[in-house]
């Protein structure tokens, strides 16, 4: 059940997309420069566009190449760390914020589909959050009253989630959820900003971040963009050395795509609270359905066992799912998990007042980065907005909590694994196609042999804060334990922190 490398084995990449982005061959200036295409980066881009800003977005491939092409796309108002626990560390009127502004990210999202006609399978529909069998239910009872003191008033108990071979037992429902096409989406946000003088490129890295009286963004082919304003939006912000990403832990979720015959399964979202938790939906296709199934969450570069993980899904899809077919997807996406629950959205901590981010999007990244596009827009337009201080990255609440000080603890002892030895003794271990570290005198070496039998090396030094990279065979990736940078089989940087390839 090995996924494609690169982890493009999704429902999503299926269909070719239609728009293709040029990559930026000139310097230019605009009102706001956004570093980032995926939800966030392109929802703020549209949003500010159709306020009359101009604006640059600087993506590094093609639409939706990031993580928001590997999505499960679930958007709901159903808070995964859940209502009672961001009661306890935000307060009541912290977790209302955090119930209205999901609430209106789904309700954004109807509008501009709405609004811009756009054929990306939108859908509203319930979702139904249940325990694993045999657990108490003590959860959902605490959950539901946090829900209602949140405002969610219409969450309800239903006797069971409608799966029809499998009882969940008592379980919570909550109304007027969605789910969409996520890359469908994204190029018509595209569409929609080059309609209103918007500039999207791809293709294109953003080496250098500046701000100033102008933000500067130097490219990666030398071409330079200054604005009033600059949006970094790549998941991990790429421009933080150290103050966001130790108060962010880093996942791998993985998720699988059984074909099921058509209209066998209620068309709904599901979850568990299981630890780690699945969650569950259905895309209809036109002979059969696609049962997407996720979860199996585990820490970026702390284990190589990927094969085991969806091995593990697929037995927990097919004991409550029997009906299911092939297995016609597998795919992982990264996820960035904020050490207070809450994303980080807004200006940059330390660095000049026109540099903004988004980061800490969580397992909810189309509702976070939908309520990124909607804050972020405020916040450059002057307006006030009630939810500045819930998702300041700048809040104190983040380096507060336990999980702050176990990830501390975490990032380092990893630093240790400059003690020990390689993994193999020589080079010429390595088969095609995988890779190892290697230990040279007093270097470490991230050595690939691709599948013609070409030895590539790097130095395994995560060009972030210093850590050793390991092999993720899986994924094809070098990935740091640390702070959850990964790197392709070549070296090629691929998620942030770290913004700079590892040096040969």
């Amino acid at each position: 059940m090995k996924q494609n490398s690169g982890g493009t084995d999704s429902p999503w990449k299926t269909g070719e997309l239609t728009t293709q982005l040029p990559a930026l061959d000139a310097d230019l200036q605009a009102d706001v420069c956004i570093v980032g295409g995926g939800i966030s980066g392109m929802t703020t881009a549209y949003l500010l566009a159709r306020e009359g800003r101009s604006v640059v977005v600087l993506d590094d491939g093609p639409i939706g190449g990031g993580e928001t092409g590997r999505t499960t796309a679930h958007l709901s108002n159903a808070f995964d760390d859940r209502y009672y626990e961001a009661e306890r560390l935000f307060g009541e009127r912290g977790s209302r914020l955090i119930a209205e502004s999901h609430t209106a990210a789904i309700d954004k999202i109807e509008e501009i589909v709405r609004d811009e006609q756009l054929d990306c399978d939108f859908d509203r529909l319930d979702g139904y959050l249940f325990v694993p069998p045999d657990d108490s239910r003590d959860i959902l009872d605490r959950e539901i009253a946090a829900t209602r003191r949140a405002g969610l008033h219409d969450v309800e108990w239903v006797d069971r989630a409608p799966i029809n071979d499998f009882d969940t037992g008592p379980c919570l429902r909550f109304p007027r959820q969605g789910q969409f096409h996520p890359l469908k989406y994204i190029e018509g946000l595209v569409r929609a900003t080059l309609r209103r003088n918007g500039c999207v490129y791809g293709h294109t890295h953003a080496d250098e971040i500046r701000g100033g009286r102008l933000a500067c963004i130097t490219t990666s082919n030398g071409h330079i963009v200054t604005a009033a304003a600059v949006v970094v939006a790549t998941n991990s912000a790429v421009n933080d050395s150290i103050i966001l990403s130790t108060r962010e832990s880093k996942y791998r979720s993985y998720v699988i795509g059984a074909c099921v015959p058509r209209g066998s399964v209620t068309k709904a979202l599901y979850w568990d609270t299981a630890d780690p938790y699945h969650y569950v939906r259905i895309q209809c296709g036109d002979d059969e359905d696609i049962l997407i199934v996720g979860g199996e969450d585990e820490r970026v570069g702390e284990h190589d066992d990927g094969d085991e993980r969806f091995a593990e899904l697929y037995r927990w899809t097919r004991k409550r799912f029997p009906m299911i077919g092939r297995i016609e997807f597998c795919w992982s996406g990264h996820i960035v998990e904020p050490t207070d629950t809450v994303a980080f959205i807004g200006r940059m901590p330390l660095s000049e007042e026109n540099i903004y981010v988004v980061t800490g999007d969580s397992g909810q990244g189309m509702t976070h980065g939908t309520i990124a596009g909607i804050l972020l827009t405020d916040l450059i337009q002057g307006r006030q907005n009630e939810w500045t201080d819930l998702y300041n990255p700048s809040r104190l609440r983040s380096i507060s909590t336990v999980d702050f000080l176990n990830e501390s603890l975490n990032v380092t002892a990893h630093y240790t694994d400059w003690l020990t030895g390689g993994e193999v003794s020589s080079t010429e271990e390595i088969k095609p196609d995988e890779g190892c570290i290697v230990r040279r005198g007093l270097t470490k070496l991230a050595a690939y042999r691709d599948e013609q039998g070409g030895l590539h090396e790097r130095q395994a030094v995560c060009t972030h804060l210093g850590c050793v990279v390991a092999w993720n065979s899986t994924e094809q990736s070098w990935d740091c334990p640390c702070h959850g940078s990964r790197f392709d089989k070549l070296g090629h940087v691929i998620n942030g922190p770290a913004n700079r390839n590892l040096v040969h």
